[in-house]
């Protein structure tokens, strides 16, 4: 698996595969485009994932960079959500769809 030093490096290789929009992470759904777009668990696919270190390798310094892909909408971005817990509710559907192993 590829890995990146930073997270602007991990940003600004994803846009440049492709991945152009910013998914924000709501209860039930991920969103982009100001809410134009609400892409449900079973509407993305998460391509690739990385987990990144903050500059002290803690881990209340690091973030998880996804790239995910919406064949419905024909969607590709990414998001950035900090590691561990997740701090805002989200429903059960949402929560396994980002984990991994």
């Amino acid at each position: 698996m590829k890995s990146y030093n930073n997270l602007v490096e991990g940003i600004n290789d994803l846009k440049k595969q492709g991945y152009t929009e910013d998914f924000n992470l709501k209860e039930n759904c991920l969103e982009c485009r100001n809410g134009q777009y609400k892409v449900f668990h079973n509407e993305f696919e998460i391509d690739q994932w990385f987990r990144i270190e903050g500059d002290d390798s803690s881990a209340n310094n690091s973030s998880i960079l996804y790239a995910i892909s919406s064949e419905k909408y024909k969607l590709k971005g990414i998001m950035v959500n900090a590691y561990g817990v997740y701090s805002n509710s989200i429903a059960d559907e949402m929560l396994s769809k980002l984990k991994f192993a």
